[in-house]
């Protein structure tokens, strides 16, 4: 019930390999959609490695603090019983919906998620792009609730790793979209896409791990759209393939804010504050560019709607928006 008698992922290893090499090949041969940069697809997959290591060196604090916590739980679930691993598989799906969120709406929890986005190309080597630095942040605390109320660590450890590698598919281009009844309640390549775009349209949405019913029932769906194709990367995307540079920029970036803030009220802003936060609002967040972009596309359909007033007191000037 602590240790769980196998791990999706690494079973899955050999999937995510082949898969990999298909989607080269058809890309290559003109079959689907796939655009890969061989330094890039290095750098995903050397990520991908450099978790697997870092995820060794902190699965020992993580156990434990599993186990303990365990020890103190409410109930004791079964694992036997077909109930409970529905239970688990909606509250850990939920549990990520909330952490992928606050990964992206504060930064500290950023710097840890970043590299999962660094890449300017999406294919499903971009999967690999996990974090080093997840122990360090504590993302991990959000799932120990799942242990309090009774589910076996075992479990929810079984649980997050089928939902990895459910993840692992729709980092791709070339499925365009699944069947409706499919979009409307599972996580696709499509609705990730727009997750993983820097357009301002798209920014902060999709978090879903498994279930895209999250994300529209808390208001941060957003669809993407054939008008708008997405375009990857991060707002300012870093333009190398340094691999310590992808995965360190931000905490490097939030130790030199911290050292040349003015007061404790400023460092903390720079540390739990969205990313681009700034005490004198000189930067961009999420949140200002998408009311930019909201403004942008209010001012066109004003002018287009002017453009074409059927009034017959409407003046040219008035029709022209002017």
């Amino acid at each position: 019930m602590l240790k769980p008698s196998f791990d999706p992922v690494q079973l899955a290893i050999p999937f995510f390999v082949l898969a990999i090499v298909l989607e080269v090949l058809l890309g290559r041969f003109g079959k689907a959609k796939a655009n890969y940069e061989t330094r890039d697809t290095a750098v995903s997959l050397s990520m991908g490695l450099g978790s697997t290591v870092a995820g060794i060196l902190f699965g020992g604090i993580i156990f434990a603090a599993t186990v303990w916590v365990w020890n103190h739980r409410i109930f004791t679930i079964p694992m036997t019983a077909v109930w409970a691993w529905v239970a688990v598989f909606l509250l850990e799906d939920l549990t990520y919906y909330w952490f992928h969120r606050i990964a992206h709406e504060r930064r500290v929890w950023w710097a840890s998620h970043v590299n999962h986005h660094t890449s300017t190309h999406y294919n499903l080597s971009t999967a690999l792009r996990q974090t080093w630095t997840g122990g360090v942040a504590g993302t991990w605390l959000l799932w120990l609730p799942l242990s309090f109320i009774g589910f076996p660590p075992a479990m929810v450890a079984i649980q997050k790793g089928v939902s990895l590698v459910y993840q692992f598919w729709i980092h791709t281009e070339a499925i365009k979209r699944m069947p409706r009844w499919f979009e409307a309640v599972f996580n696709t390549p499509s609705h990730h896409r727009v997750h993983h775009a820097r357009n301002a349209r798209y920014l902060d949405a999709n978090y879903a791990g498994i279930l895209i019913i999250w994300d529209r029932l808390f208001g941060t769906f957003i669809p993407e759209t054939d008008e708008e194709p997405c375009r990857y990367g991060t707002v300012k995307n870093l333009g190398n393939f340094n691999l310590l540079h992808n995965v360190f920029h931000e905490w490097v970036g939030i130790g030199r804010d911290v050292a040349g803030s003015k007061s404790p009220r400023e460092a903390l802003g720079y540390v739990f504050g969205p990313p681009g936060w700034s005490p004198d609002g000189s930067r961009e967040t999420s949140h200002t560019l998408k009311a930019k972009w909201r403004a942008r596309e209010e001012a066109a359909s004003r002018v287009a709607e002017a453009r074409t007033d059927p009034s017959p007191g409407a003046s040219p000037a008035s029709r022209a928006g002017t």
